[in-house]
């Protein structure tokens, strides 16, 4: 279909998020809570952001991809949460068709970076206890630059591939999404074309950009778990599994939950269901990575100590 077609066929001019609408009575409570977990997640990893690029002792391969998952995950924040907050503020629902394929496009972009992302730090661990004499060796400088760049330049091509792909639907009515941020789902389900083709790419897309990086995160994992055990200290071994596990259960929760999101059939009794899923990786896992990658961390711990009393010093002199 040509683009003078598609315009002449495209009747919507804008969109309607329902979010939560359905839930009226608890309005301000949500809101309340969105608003605690923005800031908390802001703080958290704007601090971690901080620390790491302010500290030199922090200049290492783990700690280079704890920055970028900070950074990564404060835009991801800033996509999705204020635009919900205002909404439950003031109650407008309505965002034009660019505004809310441009939030489709940056969700994308930062979704499949991340995935990518914790499969890099997955490997970054496994290197450091599984391979620990040639681990300066294999991750220099050059290597996680190169690591950090495939992981980004992927969310970048598999959004733009699928954004594109949506873009030239024809939405003729209705116009409302089920939904509280413009995601392709409930996008192309309003689309009034033949959407066959572009949900098949879309399920090719959620398989390619999460199943491998899922199963490289698996396998660094297992491969750690394995050498932990054979480490003779019943001290280091539970220190080891505590850290593994943590990492585990937000590994576990961001690609559980956008697993189940994209790959679940498209049904109407799933809607409501996917909705909550949503709320995983979009709210909950970028609150609680600063907290268990970063902020358990002895390290980065002393290092805010340190940092805390030079500001105390220095605004008491």
């Amino acid at each position: 279909m040509g683009k003078k077609e598609r315009d002449n066929q495209t009747m919507v001019t804008e969109f309607i998020l329902i979010g939560f609408k359905t839930l009226p009575e608890v309005q301000v409570l949500l809101f309340m809570l969105f608003l605690v977990i923005y800031l908390v997640t802001m703080a958290g990893n704007l601090l971690i952001l901080v620390v790491v690029v302010a500290d030199q002792h922090l200049h290492t391969p783990m700690y280079f991809f704890l920055a970028n998952l900070s950074f990564l995950e404060s835009c991801y924040s800033s996509t999705i949460l204020p635009k919900m907050l205002s909404r439950l503020l003031t109650g407008e629902r309505s965002l034009s068709v660019r505004s809310c394929f441009t939030q489709f496009f940056i969700f994308s972009c930062l979704g499949g970076a991340e995935c990518y992302l914790l499969a890099m730090m997955s490997y970054d661990r496994f290197l450091a206890i599984c391979k620990p004499l040639h681990y300066a060796t294999l991750m220099n400088g050059r290597l996680c630059m190169q690591l950090a760049a495939v992981s980004w330049v992927s969310g970048v091509l598999v959004s733009t591939c699928l954004v594109w792909k949506v873009w030239w639907l024809s939405f003729c009515g209705p116009n409302q999404i089920d939904h509280y941020f413009c995601d392709s789902p409930p996008i192309i389900k309003l689309s009034c074309s033949d959407t066959l083709l572009v949900e098949l790419t879309a399920l090719i897309f959620a398989c390619v950009f999460t199943l491998p990086p899922f199963l490289l995160t698996l396998t660094s994992y297992v491969c750690i778990i394995v050498t932990v055990l054979r480490i003779p200290s019943t001290t280091g071994r539970r220190k080891a599994f505590s850290t593994c596990s943590s990492h585990l259960t937000v590994v576990a929760l961001f690609y559980g939950s956008l697993m189940l999101v994209y790959m679940l059939p498209r049904s109407e009794d799933l809607i409501q269901l996917k909705k909550v899923f949503s709320l995983f990786y979009t709210v909950l896992t970028p609150l609680v990575n600063p907290l268990i990658y970063s902020l358990r961390n002895m390290e980065v711990k002393e290092s805010m100590r340190k940092g805390f009393r030079r500001f105390i010093f220095y605004i008491t002199t």
